[in-house]
């Protein structure tokens, strides 16, 4: 097989994607989103997202394999999420991409949709350089991943032990009046704000817990913190400087992420992050990891904004990647993980 074609399916939570990736081409890129659903209640019903992917389903991966001048037929492999994720909305993913499999007679690898977050780069930078980091940032997950071979050998060096970088987010902007999800407006206040203004704690970076701690990452006392000066300003019936208060957040968060994810490559002897995940779209983050990575010599390799979130394309390309290494299709009943670790690459 010269090049592997493959169709690559996402489900985790709130993005219905399809995607064909040749090789390091990609070919087609369909992504339906149900977030404007969402909106009205704060948050992603999983309910809501399970029906947005059965109505969307069949019409997002004909049009990526219509846009890709394919049919099932050309295709040599299916990749879809089989985790971690919302059940529900993992269940309509696999179920759909298992009947896709069989009736095409095709080979179907259930995969982890976080390590596809790793793969998806290949599409822009090319190949791993030898003993990669990945610093995965996104709604429900902020890892430090050492990827050896993104088929078969991966770690886990940091992650999450409470609130990821996203959801620190999503809550501050709540605070705030900001409609879901709050991201992107904290994003965009914090270009115009101050990012001194405010003394923002930089969770798991000092003493003890620093020490013991030294690449997981805590942003729940981040989120209180702010909260409370928040509430302090408030009740002191002063104005509160929305500008600011985004600004200071960002740098705090940002500034986390990139020192610890920086002296991981150092501790491991990496001269290449590798960045993914829908908070990397983060513009505040995106400036800092280049930064403090041209500081220590570190190349950062951070995906175009489209790539950043969760998109059919990564998951074809860990596909891609699988079908190349010679790894063995998923047995035709294997189940979906919603709390799959991260370091199994596939099922």
């Amino acid at each position: 097989m010269s090049e592997p074609v493959v169709l690559g399916i996402e489900s985790t939570c709130d993005e219905t994607a399809a995607a064909v990736v040749r090789g390091r081409e990609l070919v087609s890129n369909v992504v339906a989103s149900s977030m404007d659903q969402h909106a009205r209640y704060g948050g992603v019903i999983p309910e809501i997202a399970s029906r947005a992917h059965a109505e969307a389903f069949a019409p997002v991966v004909s049009k990526a394999l219509a846009d890709a001048s394919m049919t099932l037929g050309d295709i040599d492999a299916i990749a879809v999420s089989a985790g971690p994720g919302l059940a529900g909305c993992l269940a309509v993913g696999v179920s759909g991409a298992k009947a896709l499999a069989w009736a095409a007679g095709k080979p179907l690898y259930g995969i982890n949709h976080v390590i596809g977050h790793i793969a998806v780069t290949q599409l822009q930078f090319g190949a791993f350089p030898e003993d990669t980091l990945a610093l995965i940032v996104s709604g429900g997950h902020t890892s430090l991943l050492h990827v050896r071979d993104v088929t078969r050998d991966i770690d886990v060096v940091g992650t999450t032990l409470d609130d990821a970088a996203g959801e620190c987010f999503d809550k501050v902007a709540r605070l705030l009046g900001f409609p879901y999800p709050g991201g992107p407006h904290i994003d965009r206040h914090g270009q115009l704000g101050d990012p001194h203004a405010i003394r923002v704690p930089q969770g798991l970076t000092q003493g003890r817990a620093g020490k013991q701690h030294p690449y997981d990452f805590s942003f729940s006392g981040v989120k209180t913190a702010v909260a409370r000066w928040i509430e302090e300003q408030r009740a002191a019936g002063r104005d509160i400087p929305v500008d600011d208060i985004c600004a200071s957040l960002a740098d705090s968060v940002a500034t986390v992420l990139a020192r610890k994810a920086i002296a991981g490559c150092e501790q491991y002897g990496s001269r290449t992050l590798i960045v993914g995940g829908g908070f990397s779209a983060n513009s505040q983050l995106r400036a800092k990891l280049l930064e403090v990575g041209e500081e220590h010599g570190v190349t950062v390799r951070i995906p175009k904004i489209a790539l950043c979130t969760d998109n059919g394309a990564m998951v074809a390309m860990l596909g891609v990647n699988l079908v190349e290494a010679g790894i063995t299709p998923s047995n035709p009943d294997f189940p979906i993980n919603s709390s799959m670790p991260l370091d199994v690459v596939s099922v």
